[in-house]
């Protein structure tokens, strides 16, 4: 039960605090409320006011979207009357309230006829639309405050600590509903209810639906959902779980009875869901999943028939071993933090480009601990020329720039929108994003900066001995201080990069392993423990936070060692689950009950394809026989790739990478000139074979070890030699149809 709910600074406040004596003249509301806070003898001069600004009015205006982004939130506001987003300037909104607007908006002297009121209640047109009932608790609240003389909380009144929510977690049946509560703690240990204040949101409304008044509603479909409350830049969440309805028996949970203690975690979930998990895939399914997803590249036909060959009872991990150690490894995760950390050659430089791509390569082959892969990058210095890790100050020159990315994509923090205002969905302030820039404002540079689009000349990376930022509001000089942790004090000289880094690696830091490990399972997985992989915070929970735990926490014991994440996460029975669903999961997208397939990386698809034609591609700038994979900037053209979804070379940094799959790529596989010219080449696979002294059978057994990891079935191997001559004739013809039929089929193109 929650303790008895009072006001937040009771009757400790015997005057009442005065707002800022600079008012605009010209105003007979402003001149008319001074004269009422300075002269009047009623009972709000003796004693603290019941409603104030900060306490009740500006919670208002968030709860019903005001200073919301499409409404007067946004930066230049809406027809003339601006707030600040969601209500992180109490005093700019204040002023806009009071001050501007002729006086209109708030008239102490007549508040039925404000502006507050008339407005949002419809009397007269509004562009938001009604929001308040006339005489309603809500407008009743705005005239109190209006009439008392629209007074602001006082400077030393109590302080909101947090707000927690209540019940933090709740079960519910589809279609039934529950009525949240929010309440306020004080500095001084008081509490406040204010649910009536909050404003709600859910972040999976297709699971649960909120009202404003914190009534949440189940749908009809089971899953979970989070409920956040947000009141005066404080937030809570409440989970709330909806489970399928009936209970399975334990048996149908035996397949993740492995010991593993991934198994565990996702069986233990799959549980209070009601959801069951489907069955294993077949073993060339998981050997063609494991190549794939390890190191990109198609397991050939020995490999799969030495694989099947194989009766000993660890082959799976022994397979593993093997694919963690061949070369291909290294380019395909490098390809990966390519998207991340690879800058435009026409912005950055081609030299520089190059440089940063030779040493994520480099890092992946000596399988660099991951945290001295991270401290070698933060704490870049030297030549873009020389250091490839430098290149990522290059490409990014300012503080403020680099600091959102380091936040993001090493602690899964997404400080951006902070830069401007407080963050709409976390506890993030102005003051927390330039206190953590800040840890770069010492970075000097020498060389040539950057001027699109050329920039080819060489830039060193040094530190300065002293360097102050500019907060982007205040414009005053920012100290250094770590995300919700203390300021640090970086003597004269030194390079505030490296505490920043020795607390960003450090073990009990509660973001930097378990972004990474939340990214490595999303890469095997098909979808992220948290999505997007960056974006770790309260009200984007972990659908399974005792899972990401163990990742993060096996990843920290092994040393940060990317190799045996990646191993430890694949010799689990989740990893080689089928995707296949069941009556009880076919719903499920979260929660991995089924092993989630997904389209091939560009470059993945385009080498498979020659691999199986056994042809070699020609890319600009990049020596003969070159695989995708190799490519050293997305400028190299070409329009397979373009077509699947490579990030675009125009983005600065080109980081966005598409995944869905669309009709032109369906297409461009079936149509494209430059591909099917490759079926018919003399040296390609299809005309060898067709030429050599292998059976038609044998052909086809080959074809769909080639392309699909495994042998036809009988169904399919009597219809694929159904199109081969009965006289032996055009059976070269009969081979590249064959190669070009499979190849255009779901089951080549996506990772089963």
């Amino acid at each position: 039960m929650l303790p008895a709910l009072i006001p937040p600074w009771g009757n400790a406040m015997k005057s009442l605090w005065l707002p800022k004596p600079k008012l605009p003249g010209g105003s007979s509301a402003i001149a008319l409320l001074g004269c009422m806070l300075l002269f009047s003898g009623s009972s709000h001069a003796q004693s603290t006011p019941s409603v104030t600004f900060e306490a009740d009015i500006q919670p208002l205006l968030t709860r019903f979207g005001c200073n919301s982004g499409p409404c007067h939130g946004k930066s230049r506001g809406q027809n003339g009357f601006a707030l600040s987003l969601l209500g992180f300037d109490s005093d700019f909104d204040y002023a806009a309230l009071i001050r501007e607007g002729r006086g209109r908006r708030v008239q102490v002297e007549s508040p039925n006829n404000s502006l507050l009121l008339r407005k949002p209640t419809g009397q007269m047109p509004h562009g938001g639309g009604k929001k308040l009932e006339a005489n309603g608790p809500h407008y009743k609240m705005i005239e109190e405050w209006i009439r008392s003389g629209a007074p602001r909380t006082p400077a030393n009144a109590p302080r909101i600590v947090k707000v927690i929510s209540d019940p933090p977690n709740h079960s519910l049946k589809p279609g039934s509903s529950i009525g949240l509560k929010v309440v306020a703690i004080y500095s001084d240990g008081t509490r406040r209810d204010v649910t009536d204040g909050s404003a709600f949101s859910s972040n999976e409304n297709t699971v649960a639906t909120v009202g404003g008044n914190g009534v949440v509603k189940a749908g009809v479909l089971p899953g979970e959902a989070a409920i956040m409350a947000r009141y005066m830049n404080h937030i809570t969440v409440t989970g709330i779980t909806i489970p399928l309805a009936g209970t399975p028996p334990e048996t149908a949970y035996s397949v993740l009875a492995s010991g593993h203690p991934i198994d565990g975690h996702v069986r233990d979930k799959l549980k209070v869901l009601g959801i069951t998990p489907s069955q294993l895939a077949s073993e060339t399914t998981w050997l063609r999943r494991a190549y794939v997803r390890l190191i990109g590249t198609l397991p050939t036909p020995e490999e799969v028939r030495t694989f099947l060959a194989d009766k000993s009872p660890d082959k799976h991990a022994k397979t593993l071993d093997q694919l963690l150690e061949r070369p291909e490894y290294a380019d395909f995760w490098a390809n990966k933090w390519a998207d991340l950390l690879r800058p435009n050659p026409f912005r950055a430089g081609i030299k520089a480009t190059r440089s940063i791509d030779a040493w994520l390569r480099e890092a992946f082959r000596s399988n660099l601990p991951y945290d001295q892969f991270v401290t070698s990058l933060v704490t870049a210095q030297g030549s873009s020329w020389r250091n490839g890790a430098a290149v990522l100050f290059r490409d990014r020159p300012e503080p403020v720039e680099i600091a959102s990315s380091v936040s993001q994509l090493f602690l899964g923090v997404r400080l951006e929108c902070a830069k401007c205002h407080h963050h709409p969905f976390e506890v993030w302030s102005q003051d927390d994003f330039y206190g953590f820039a800040a840890f770069f404002s010492r970075i000097g540079r020498k060389g040539q900066g950057l001027s699109p689009p050329i920039s080819g000349g060489e830039e060193s990376i040094f530190t300065r001995d002293s360097g102050t930022l500019l907060h982007g509001r205040t414009l005053e000089p920012v100290g250094i201080k770590l995300l919700a942790g203390p300021a640090v004090t970086v003597a004269a000289g030194d390079d505030p990069r490296v505490p920043l880094a020795a607390w960003m690696t450090d073990p009990k830091n509660p973001w930097f392993a378990r972004v990474m490990a939340n990214r490595v399972w999303r890469e095997l997985m098909g979808q992220g423990i948290v999505e997007p992989v960056d974006d770790i915070r309260a009200t984007n929970p972990a659908t399974n936070a005792a899972l990401l735990d163990q990742l993060a926490d096996q990843f920290r014991r092994d040393g940060y060692d990317i190799k045996k994440l990646i191993r430890f996460i694949a010799t689990s029975r989740t990893f080689a689950l089928g995707s296949t669903p069941n009556d009880r999961n076919a719903g499920d997208l979260r929660n991995f009950s089924r092993y989630y397939r997904e389209r091939f990386r560009a470059e993945t698809l385009l080498d498979a394809v020659n691999d199986i034609l056994d042809v070699e591609e020609t890319f600009s700038a990049m020596p003969p026989g070159s695989r995708a994979v190799e490519l050293w900037t997305y400028r190299a053209s070409s329009l397979f790739l373009d077509t699947y979804g490579r990030p675009d070379p125009n983005q600065d940094p080109p980081c966005e990478r598409t995944s869905d799959s669309t009709t032109p790529q369906v297409l461009h596989l079936m149509n494209s000139p430059a591909l099917n010219g490759k079926f018919s080449l003399d040296n390609a696979r299809p005309a060898r074979l067709a030429a050599s002294k292998e059976t038609d059978a044998a052909i086809v057994d080959t074809a769909y070890l080639f392309i699909y990891g495994r042998l036809p079935s009988a169904a399919e191997a009597k219809t694929a030699l159904a199109a081969f001559p009965v006289d032996g004739k055009n059976r070269r013809m009969a081979v590249e149809d064959l190669f070009w039929a499979l190849l255009n089929t779901p089951e080549f193109v996506f990772i089963d």
